[in-house]
This record gives structure tokens, sequence and C-alpha cells, in this order.
């Protein structure tokens, strides 16, 4: 199998990692998975790199696990938002992850014979009968709310600019639901690491502490930086808002614009995180262009 920490190194897609993540993959086939969020019925460009974190996992030889999150959709992630979202209902959230799963299914083997083929889950799946009595009292106890106040995520709303609007409950457990979520794969798919963005740390770390603490076993954490576009603003946006994966949302021709009109700095970052081209192939692109810029 290939190293995939060392393959994620190069192509500039490791922002961080639990001590001894590498030799534990190094050791037989792992599972690992990336939530995605449904309050979209499409995926766009800032999801490409949590799935292609997934697909070079796969290309590696390990199993994937997509989970869509059907249960925290409805409370809402508080990391990196300012203000809480609105929550959807459960018609609608399943619609959407209904159309996520045909957008993964271009990008994850979901049908290989393999022992690493490709998995769907939904949590809402196992905590739709999760009674809150039952889930404070199993999961609850287990992580204090010191350690909750200690995440980025919930001091930036607490004492951040958006301290005035407070955060809600609903939102404050968020990172008690996704942490519950690594310890029931860890328990019922053998899923030993999850990985995200750079601001999924704090909760996937949520995570881990519940496998050691409930689970008496051991869980790992890989996260990837948050992409930025050379001019400093924010990736995957655009004048119209989010570029869509959705041709109904964004149309081919807006889609290939974008692309198109990265500057070249950006290019050669993008060409080694949204490509499987190796690292030689890449270096020879690359060479070939800064000899000839005038030719892009």
């Amino acid at each position: 199998m290939k190293n995939f920490v060392e393959e994620l190194k190069w192509r500039g897609m490791l922002h961080q990692s639990m001590p001894g993540v590498e030799e534990h993959l190094s050791e037989a086939m792992r599972s690992a998975y990336v939530g995605f969020d449904p309050t979209a019925d499409s995926l766009h460009i800032g999801n490409l790199v949590p799935i292609m974190l997934l697909a070079h996992y796969q290309r590696c030889g390990h199993k994937p696990v997509a989970l869509v999150g059907g249960a925290t959709g409805m409370i809402g992630d508080p990391s990196g938002k300012s203000s809480e979202r609105n929550l959807l209902d459960e018609k609608t959230l399943r619609h959407n992850q209904e159309s996520i799963k045909k957008q993964l299914s271009h990008f994850l083997d979901f049908e290989s014979s393999d022992a690493n083929a490709a998995v769907l889950v939904n949590n809402y799946d196992w905590m739709k009968e999760f009674s809150f009595l039952e889930f404070i009292r199993d999961v609850g106890k287990h992580i204090t709310v010191n350690y909750m106040m200690a995440k980025d995520s919930v001091k930036s709303r607490i004492s951040g600019e958006s301290a005035n609007d407070g955060m809600s409950f609903t939102e404050f457990t968020y990172q008690l639901v996704q942490g519950y979520d690594f310890l029931h794969l860890y328990k019922e798919n053998d899923c030993t690491i999850q990985m995200g963005g750079s601001d999924q740390w704090g909760n996937i770390t949520t995570g881990t502490e519940l496998i050691r603490r409930i689970g008496d076993g051991k869980g790992f954490a890989i996260t990837c930086p948050l992409i930025t576009k050379s001019d400093g603003s924010k990736f995957g946006k655009s004048e119209g808002g989010n570029v869509w994966l959705d041709a109904k949302r964004t149309s081919p021709y807006k889609f290939y614009q974008y692309w198109l009109n990265s500057s070249d700095e950006d290019a050669e970052k993008y060409i080694k995180i949204f490509t499987f081209l190796d690292e030689n192939e890449i270096n020879a692109i690359v060479n070939d262009h800064n000899e000839a810029p005038h030719l892009r």
C-alpha cells in the first residue's frame, strides 16, 4: 500500500495529524471517515478537498467511509460560523442526502468487490432512536463542560465579535454528537480515523476522547488545511456565491471559468490537490509552465 500520510504531505494536503497515525496505517488496511453537511442538495468545490482526501485514501489501499450528517445537519456545526444557521426538516435532509450520495459516487468506488470498497452511512440512522436522557447519561457524562468550552469553535462564538448573539445549547452539543459518530463507527465499522478540514480538529478530538473513555480504544485524527486563494480570498467562492458540483446550480461554463481564472500560483497548488497525477508528472507540468508562462 502507498503511504497515505506521505501522499498528503507532498500534495500540501496535511495540516495536522495525531502521533502514531502513520504507523497505524502501515500495519493493515484501515477505515477512515469524513462527514459531509447535507444542508444543500449539492456539494460545492469547497467540499472537493475532503472528497479528495477519501479518494486518495482509497487509492492507497484503505477503506473510505463517507458520513452524511442527517442528524448533525439538524443541529448545525458552529465551527467557523459566526451565527446559528437555519435548521432543516427531515424530509429536506433525506432529499439532500440522496443527491450527495450520487455526487460522491463519481469520486469513490462504492461498487468494488475489494475489501476497501467505499461505504456511505447516515448518522441519523443511529441517532434517531437515542433519547435525550440516554444521550446525556451514556455520552455526556464522559466529557466535561471545561473540555467543551476550551474548543476554538466554542470560544470564538462566546468571546468573539458575535459574543452578543451567544451560542445555543443545540450548537454547543454539536461536538458531542459528532464525537459519538466517531465512537459508533469505531465500534460498528472498525473505523479508527476521522479526517476533515483544520477547523474540525476540536470536534474530531472529542471523538477520539470518547473512544478512549468509553470504547477503551485508540482513535486518530487527520486534518487538511483550509484552502485560500493567493489574494487571500476564500477558495470555492465566486461573485455569485458558492461554486456547486451540480450543473443545475453552477453551469459547466461557470465551473470551468472558475478554474481557468485561477492565478498561476494557485494553479500550481490546485493541480496537486485536485488531480491524481503523480509527483513526477506534476513537476514536469509546472517546469514546462515556468519555462514558457506566456503559453498558459
